[in-house]
């Protein structure tokens, strides 16, 4: 590594979603007050406030996000067909949620006790990104 390239942040989990928005750091601020993400990584903006990358925390797992470039062939695709799925503990989901909706996340489905026994509710971010809380009933 030279002495340009920062040292990069630790990957939690086995898994990362690496989402493609329109705004990525807004989408990242946006996080951090709704979902309580923490930023560990981010290439500067270009000239157009874009950027490549970041790299969040969110409940012990990394997300990752950046930009549309459509000039090196990738436009930007509105988010559908899939969901961000939360598990938290019976204790911690109704802060979470509380805290997501305040910070401007839009009721899709109401938390609530769902057939197979957990509580469940699924919302949608301001970049179009659906999340869902799921925990254990107390």
């Amino acid at each position: 590594m030279n002495d340009q390239t920062p040292p990069r942040a630790k990957v939690l989990g086995g898994l990362t979603p690496y989402l493609q928005v329109d705004g990525a750091i807004k989408a990242a601020e946006f996080y951090k007050k709704a979902f309580g993400a923490e930023e560990v990584f981010a290439y500067p903006p270009d000239d157009k406030g874009r950027t490549m990358h970041i790299h969040l925390y969110v409940n012990g797992s990394t997300l990752m996000l950046g930009d549309a470039y459509p000039e090196h062939g990738h436009p930007h695709k509105a988010a559908q067909g899939y969901t961000l799925q939360l598990h938290l503990g019976s204790d911690d989901i109704d802060a979470w949620w509380k805290r997501a909706v305040d910070a401007g996340c839009e009721i899709v489905t109401p938390l609530q006790v769902m057939f197979w026994g957990d509580r469940w509710g699924q919302v949608k971010d301001p970049f179009g990104v659906a999340w869902a809380m799921n925990a254990p009933v107390k």
